[in-house]
Parts: C-alpha cells; sequence; structure tokens
C-alpha cells in the first residue's frame, strides 16, 4: 500500500495560505510520476486567489461563447490548485512519452508530487545543463512572454519571432518577471532601442542589469520618449508597447507613448477593470491598437507555424544564452516549501517585494523523504500575521 502523502498549498479562504497533506493514489497507466523540486510564483496572479479578488470569484467563462457569465462563480473557496510554474523529477513512468530520471517543466500547480498525463499536460524535458531552478519560466511563464514578441510580429505581417521587435523602438511598461523577459528578449530579436519603464528602483535595477534601459513611470515620460523617438513630422513614439503591468494608469501611458498607428500589445491582466483608460484621448486621435497576447491562443493564422512547444522552445533557447543573469537579476528569492505561506502573506501585505521567487522543495521532504512534516504540522498564515 502506498502510504506517501502529496503537500499542496491550498487557499481556504481570503487572507489565508496552508500546506494540505493528502494520500498518494497508486500510478494509474499511461502516466507517470514526479516529485517537485521547484515550484515558481506567479505572484500577481496568485495574490488575486489570496486575497479573493480574481474575476473567477464573482463570474464564470464561457469558453464556447468567448464570455463571462454573472449567474454564477467559477470558483469559490477553498482554492486547491494555483501556481502554473513546475519543475519536476521523473521518479517513475507507465508510458514510452516520458522518461523515468527525466527532469521536467510543467504547469500543475502548488504541490509536492504530479502523477502527470502525457495526452493532456504540456511537459518539457530539461536539457542537463539548464540550471533546474529555471526550469520554472519554460511551461508557461516563458512561453507568454515568447507569444508577446510573436502577436507583436503578426501586428505587422511578420512570422517569426523577431518580426516585430527588430530594427524598432521599444517600450515595456511594467518591470516584473513577464516585462523584463520580454525586454530581454526584444533586445536579443535585434530591438533597436528597449526601454522598461517602472516605478520601483529594484525593477528598475534589474533591468539595467539585464542590458536593458530603465526610467521611472514619471508623468512626463510620453513627452520624453516622444522628443527622443522621432520618426517624421507629428511621428513620434515608440512602434511597440508591451504592456505587463495590470493597472489601468499603465495601460494609459502605454497608449501615451506610441507613435501614431502604433500598437500595445497587451500581457497584463486588470482584475479591476480599465476604467483609467481615456479612449477619448491618444487612442482615438492618434489611430492606436491594443492587442490582447495570452497563452491560450498565437496569433490568428500562425497556429500552423506556432505552438506550445515551440513557446517553450524558444523560451530555452534564451535561458541557454542568458540564464545566469536571469538567475542573477530576475529570480530574487528562492525559499522553502514551508516558507511559502509566509512569504505570499507578506508580499500581500507588501511588507516584501519579489521580481520572481520560486519554492524549494528539498529531498528530505518529498513523499518518503526523512524530512516529511506530519500533518498536524501544517504550516498556515493569515494575511497581517508574521
Amino acid at each position: 500500500m502506498n502510504t506517501a502523502t502529496i503537500r499542496t498549498l491550498v487557499v481556504p479562504r481570503a487572507g489565508e495560505l496552508t500546506i494540505v497533506e493528502t494520500p498518494e493514489p497508486p500510478l494509474a497507466d499511461g502516466r507517470f510520476r514526479a516529485e517537485t523540486l521547484f515550484t515558481g510564483l506567479s505572484a500577481g496572479t496568485e495574490l488575486t486567489w489570496f486575497r479573493g479578488t480574481s474575476p473567477w470569484f464573482s463570474a464564470a467563462w464561457d469558453a464556447d461563447l468567448g464570455l463571462f457569465t454573472r449567474d454564477r462563480p467559477a470558483q469559490q473557496f477553498p482554492v486547491e490548485r494555483l501556481g502554473y510554474m513546475e519543475v519536476a523529477r521523473v521518479t517513475d513512468s507507465r508510458t514510452a512519452a516520458v522518461a523515468e530520471g527525466a527532469t521536467v517543466a510543467m504547469a500543475y500547480g502548488h504541490s509536492t508530487v504530479v502523477h502527470g498525463d502525457p495526452l493532456t499536460q504540456h511537459v518539457v524535458p530539461l536539457p542537463a545543463e539548464l540550471d533546474p531552478v529555471l526550469g520554472i519560466y519554460v511551461a508557461h511563464l516563458g512561453p507568454i512572454c515568447v507569444n508577446g514578441l510573436l502577436h507583436a510580429a503578426a501586428d505587422v505581417g511578420g512570422v517569426d519571432l523577431g518580426d516585430g521587435v527588430r530594427g524598432r523602438l521599444v517600450l515595456v511598461t511594467g518591470g516584473g518577471a513577464i516585462g523584463l523577459l520580454v525586454g530581454l528578449l526584444a533586445r536579443v530579436h535585434g530591438a533597436a532601442e528597449v526601454v522598461v519603464a517602472d516605478p520601483t528602483a529594484h525593477r528598475r535595477s534589474a533591468a539595467g542589469a539585464l542590458g536593458l534601459q530603465a526610467v521611472d513611470t514619471a508623468p512626463e515620460l510620453a513627452r520624453e520618449l516622444k522628443t527622443r523617438w522621432r520618426h517624421g513630422p507629428a511621428d513620434r513614439g515608440a512602434d511597440v508597447v508591451f504592456q505587463c503591468r495590470g493597472e489601468a494608469s499603465t495601460l494609459a501611458t502605454a497608449l501615451r507613448c506610441l507613435r501614431p498607428q502604433g500598437t500595445v500589445v497587451d500581457l497584463a491582466f486588470y482584475t479591476g477593470g480599465a476604467g483609467a483608460v481615456a479612449l477619448g484621448e491618444e487612442f482615438h486621435h492618434n489611430g492606436l491598437s491594443v492587442r490582447c497576447a495570452q497563452i491560450g491562443r498565437v496569433p490568428r493564422g500562425l497556429a500552423h507555424r506556432w505552438d506550445r512547444r515551440r513557446l517553450s522552445h524558444e523560451t530555452l533557447a534564451l535561458l541557454a544564452g542568458h540564464g545566469d543573469a536571469v538567475r542573477a537579476h530576475l529570480l530574487t528569492d528562492v525559499v522553502p516549501f514551508d516558507e511559502a505561506p509566509a512569504l505570499v502573506a507578506d508580499l500581500s501585505a507588501r511588507r516584501r517585494h519579489v521580481i520572481s521567487a520560486a519554492f524549494r522543495v528539498p529531498a528530505s521532504q518529498r513523499p518518503g523523504g526523512a524530512g516529511d512534516q506530519g500533518a498536524n504540522n501544517r504550516p498556515s498564515l493569515r494575511s497581517g500575521e508574521r
């Protein structure tokens, strides 16, 4: 009988995160078992689950109609799955598609064990030379960033990743993990200039360390950039802006910084809507566009060339050349899995700031390990507690 347990981060109610233990079931045919090494935190998204502010608590998504419906919420507490940036080592495999002993990147949430299904899940084998902690970016977060560049390429009729940034003036609004990776991708793929705008000095410092120009989001940012970036008479501003901060005021800034008929490629998540976006101002008078670039789809017309596998491949290519810099300047916090509740509570209360964080599962705390904690010793922390 299998007596191992799976430890999972769960939000039982708003403002509380706890570690729940459940028995591990037998491994089914066609699946593989993998033990988590690292699980990354997507702070912007996951804090909406922790705080209870995610739109899924008030509406449901009808995928067929492409509409949110207000008659019922899609999610209620407890939230039993959050997170999408996992790295795991395969310990047992009942499928020829995934080799035992492989280290893989996946998106299955903050759990210490996964029984993966290669028929339904995105599984990316990681090269032996890659620092395993960098694998947290490979299955989902990195592809989000690559997909942003792909949408910029499609906007100008391109088909390859650099077509929307090569030789162009690029602004990135928001210097979190997504913004910094997007800026780095734009630089690597030949942008003439890449400027990252963020109000946080720590993020601006990280942008500079990655070889990107960094500026504060001052009220005069648009005037300063348009004075500097001149294409011709009455034609000033960024060729493309990647909007990577989930605040309506930041989207308004992105629109103000564009040249006429330019495009904002939007990778942000607006949990409170976007009421501060003044659509009657620059958006209207400069003939601007906003393209939403989310991981659910690649640009229309490019699906025959691009899929999640290729987006992950481009992420691996970026990490192969710049992984050391990403590890040093973007991945600011790596803490033990047991400290996850405290870290998330600190982030929610703004006692602590991270650019990107990961939870490490020590070997002694993986199922069957000597250091596993019992069910009566489950860390839990409410917002506001230390």
